[in-house]
């Protein structure tokens, strides 16, 4: 079986609500190494088979066409991944 990975993230010029309460509590945990927070999204898209070309070009068509809202988010990452991979980021087994 194969996946794909799709991220979404904000645009840049948007506000990020839940990236700023991110980055504003770490601190209070003691984890003060880093100087902001995004929050985005993250698709496993997975396929009978291996992730050919076509595949992939239509993991781009969703994410740009269904998993995101262009007005206000990047689609980001549209690759395939490996099953290690896909356990490692918590993906659907």
């Amino acid at each position: 079986m194969g996946r794909i990975i799709v991220e979404v993230m904000p645009k840049p010029e948007i506000l990020d609500p839940q990236g700023k309460a991110v980055g504003s509590a770490l601190p209070r945990l003691g984890i003060t190494s880093f100087t902001a927070v995004r929050q985005g999204k993250c698709f496993h898209l997975s396929v009978d088979g291996p992730v050919t070309d076509e595949l992939l070009k239509q993991a781009r068509k969703a994410a740009e066409e269904v998993l995101s809202n262009p007005i206000i988010e990047d689609v980001v990452r549209v690759e395939a991944i490996d099953e290690a991979d896909a356990r490692y980021a918590g993906g659907v087994q």
